[in-house]
């Protein structure tokens, strides 16, 4: 294989090539033998480093970004009735019936439906030719959206000690608006003072995909040990695994088609099926148990799946214009 065509596969599948890297990279690491000592220190670098690629990504994308482009879209409407209100059913449903033997699946469906849209995905909107303005709207309203509903249904879904609505919403609010807003803040700020500055790193960025790459690997191969250190039976895996899958390809089409109707099927499409799974992950172990937390790692798979899917054919669409 010629290196032009090495490069173009990569530059082609680097999310399929990062999710490989990320799941081989764990089990590579196993195989090695660190002491636990390493491995602590290992996870505690990955975890500072992880929010530090995702500030850098969000930053560079949003200095492309005016402010008076957030603006309340219609369709924003319907997908967050379709989030909140599936949400809100299910746990009704787990509140009247808690000893039903689907609660591990049905917490998981939860879990997969009202998580907010990944960070990322304004990233990903703009290298698909979305709309990255109205994908920042959507993922600030719905992480609004989560830190109430979280909070209102959870503690009487599955109650906790320590775990009442001011707690968990405060939580939730502290985890995941510091990362969407201090790089838009940034962005703004630069924007403002440093104009010509702002003009130049808005031209880099391809920079923010590849750094997504990167980011990417890290979150599978924290998914990878997530999922190989969980005491779950294999049945219980397999439900999740289809849950999943069934959410994940279920909110992309609903997306798309919803955002279709309003001229912009690729920002509903994101908007609703590409998740924040490393806050699923977290909400799963903090608000239900380890077992529910599978769910985000097998989500995780699925929407890199699909995105990959996705710019793959956009790519060979622009080139054969």
């Amino acid at each position: 294989m010629k290196s032009e065509n090495i490069i173009s596969f990569f530059k082609e599948w680097t999310l399929i090539v990062s999710m490989v890297a990320g799941v081989a990279g764990y089990f590579i690491y196993s195989a090695i033998g660190f002491p636990p000592e390493v491995t602590t220190v290992v996870v505690e670098i990955i975890g500072y480093v992880q929010p530090l690629l995702i500030f850098t990504m969000l930053f560079l994308t949003f200095c492309r970004l005016d402010l008076t482009d957030l603006k309340f879209r219609k369709w924003h409407i319907w997908l967050l009735l379709i989030q909140t209100g599936i949400f809100s059913l299910i746990s009704l449903l787990l509140i009247e019936m808690p000893r039903t033997g689907w609660r591990v699946i049905l917490e998981g469906t939860m879990l997969c439906l009202i998580c907010p849209t990944a960070t990322a995905g304004a990233v990903i909107t703009r290298k698909l030719g979305g709309d990255v303005a109205g994908i920042t709207t959507y993922t600030i309203f719905i992480n609004l959206a989560t830190a109430i509903l979280i909070p209102t249904f959870v503690p009487f879904v599955h109650p906790q000690p320590g775990n009442d609505m001011l707690t968990a919403g405060l939580l939730i609010l502290s985890k995941v608006f510091p990362l969407l807003l201090f790089p838009l803040l940034a962005a703004l700020l630069i924007k403002r003072f440093l104009p010509v500055f702002a003009l130049k790193l808005a031209e880099w960025q391809e920079l923010s995909f590849y750094l997504w790459g990167v980011a990417l690997a890290l979150a599978l191969t924290v998914t990878t040990r997530s999922i190989v250190h969980s005491d779950v039976s294999w049945y219980t895996q397999l439900g999740l695994v289809g849950v999943s899958l069934l959410c994940c390809i279920l909110q992309f089409y609903l997306g798309r088609k919803i955002g279709r109707r309003y001229g912009d099927a690729v920002t509903g499409g994101q908007s609703l099926g590409q998740k924040n799974t490393v806050l699923v992950i977290w909400m799963g172990y903090t608000f239900f148990s380890p077992v529910t937390a599978v769910v985000g790692g097998f989500y995780s798979i699925w929407h890199n799946v699909i995105n990959s899917w996705q710019l793959y054919r956009h790519e060979h669409k622009k080139h054969n214009k």
